[in-house]
């Protein structure tokens, strides 16, 4: 009789939550789906921009690069700048504040497109804020919470009774009728798909919540570390940008060689982040610096040799979450997983519509 009485508390729990949040869940997991192979779809369908014909000459700096976007757009202000060091032929990325993308030659500096944010960029917002903002942002958060106690509760429903219903419990009969197909689709799907979608949600909460991070930092018993403070002298004279941002990337370039990625980027409260990252097999190499946005001048570093276990999940936890870590195989598994928690809100509706069609005849 317990048992029966938990079941109920359980079904109705997965079923009320999945009811209020299955809209959302089939949008993140849809743009999650199609977000998976980013690289592999803009490097097919941009490679005329993304690329230019391999040369026999040296990278042209960051100066004429930067001197070129700010003459193309005086009143603009640089936000990002993205080169692939293991690539001499890629184009290099500049983004600026108003959202425009400009693609240099890495050889002589010249413009080889500008456009707007690509479709890819627009799935990504979608995927983090149903294009609301804030409000979307708040949604999506809590919508993967609930999502992570539907996976368990529907596991906990999922669970036969008696062991010699395992085997139906793990199998789909195609030739049954729609409402059992449609049952099994559900059912059997989500318990293979569930483990996946877990360490999916998981990841995906990391990056939402504090507390979160701050559990990591318990169970690993080490503080995320934002880097070491440099004291350094403050410039005499200040370069003007291009000639900084040419300074800071050539200097890092030189001193911790290897690098197959640099991005550079403007953040908050006055601060220049360079990130440098590493060929890698598990948790992501980077050597991140930091400088002031002003002057130039660095004010502190954070290498990957010096990472603890909370650094270490940090770092691994963007591929974990969409599938690049292990390589090819886990991101069309990553891949059918999403596929498959897009389909679990429909078919969960049409258990419930089919259960209140039967009520009603009743």
């Amino acid at each position: 009789m317990k048992n029966r009485t938990f079941k109920n508390a359980i079904r109705n729990i997965h079923l009320w939550f999945g009811l209020a949040t299955g809209l959302v869940v089939f949008i993140i997991s849809v743009t999650g789906a199609l977000y998976i192979f980013e690289e592999e779809i803009r490097d097919f369908t941009q490679k005329d921009f993304r690329y230019v014909r391999l040369q026999d000459r040296p990278f042209v700096g960051l100066n004429k690069v930067i001197s070129a976007f700010e003459k193309l757009s005086p009143k603009d202000e640089l936000r990002l700048v993205r080169i692939e060091d293991a690539k001499p032929n890629a184009t290099v990325e500049l983004t600026s504040k108003k959202g425009k993308v400009y693609y240099f030659s890495p050889y002589d500096g010249s413009l080889v497109n500008k456009g707007g944010e690509d479709w890819l960029q627009v799935v990504e917002h979608i995927h983090i804020s149903l294009l609301l903002g804030k409000t979307g942002k708040f949604i999506i958060q809590w919508s993967v919470v609930i999502f992570v106690v539907m996976l368990i509760t529907g596991l906990i429903l999922w669970f036969p009774g008696q062991m010699r219903l395992l085997k139906q419990s793990l199998t789909i009969k195609r030739k049954a009728s729609f409402k059992r197909l449609n049952y099994d689709l559900h059912n059997v799907l989500g318990f293979y798909a569930s483990f996946v979608l877990l360490i999916t949600a998981l990841t995906g909460l990391y990056f939402a919540f504090k507390e979160v991070k701050n559990a990591a930092s318990f169970f690993t018993g080490s503080k995320l570390g934002q880097g070491k403070a440099i004291v350094s002298a403050k410039p005499a004279t200040i370069d003007p940008i291009p000639v900084r941002y040419n300074k800071i990337y050539t200097e890092a370039k030189i001193k911790y060689p290897g690098a197959i990625s640099t991005s550079l980027s403007l953040r908050g409260k006055g601060e220049l982040r360079l990130r440098m990252i590493y060929p890698y097999q598990w948790a992501r190499k980077q050597n991140t610096f930091f400088y002031e946005q002003a002057t130039g001048r660095m004010i502190r570093a954070k290498l990957f040799k010096d990472y603890n276990g909370a650094d270490l999940i940090e770092a691994t936890n963007y591929d974990l979450h969409t599938g690049r870590l292990f390589g090819l195989p886990n991101k069309v598994l990553s891949l059918l997983a999403a596929l498959v928690a897009a389909s679990l809100p429909i078919t969960g509706f049409m258990i419930w519509w089919q259960k209140q069609k039967k009520r009603k005849r009743k």
